[in-house]
């Protein structure tokens, strides 16, 4: 059995510990708002906090994830300034890759909080956008700085 603290509550599965996170997280967990992309950690897609860093869930062994405290995007409150900027914004299109998205978005907030342009592109450029939106990814993650400073 491996033991999980997710979004703040304890799970038990019966998994092999070199199970993806991921797949955990999706199936046993029953969290479908990370999402699968690539499986090899290029998009961004399944982005998760594990211990407060963004990390790819396609590529972490569950048994590597167990004893540490793991974020998915359901754990992140509606009333976060990431989320409120995206909403606000209207950053999505086709919204598939949003929660990787802004989960990196706050893991570089969390690291950076007043980040420049430069900072911006650096640390999200490993999530993939179909749809395009950078843009205004940019300009969500500048508006979320600016509410953070409030």
């Amino acid at each position: 059995m491996i033991t999980l603290d997710v979004n703040k509550k304890k799970y038990e599965v019966d998994v092999s510990p070199d199970v993806p996170l991921l797949w955990v997280i999706r199936e046993h967990l029953k969290l479908t708002g990370t999402k699968y992309g690539c499986g090899i950690s290029l998009c961004g897609a399944c982005t998760v906090h594990i211990d407060g860093k963004a990390q790819r869930a396609c590529q972490i062994p569950v048994g590597e994830a167990q004893g540490k405290k793991i974020t998915t995007i359901e754990g992140i409150p509606d009333n976060h300034p990431v989320k409120k900027a995206w909403f606000k914004l209207q950053v999505p299109q086709c919204g598939y890759c949003q929660a990787g998205q802004i989960m990196q978005a706050i893991a570089l907030l969390s690291e950076k909080p007043g980040p420049k342009d430069e900072d911006i592109v650096n640390i999200m450029n490993g999530n993939l956008c179909r749809c395009g939106t950078y843009g205004r990814i940019k300009k969500a993650i500048t508006m979320a700085s600016k509410e953070g400073k409030k």
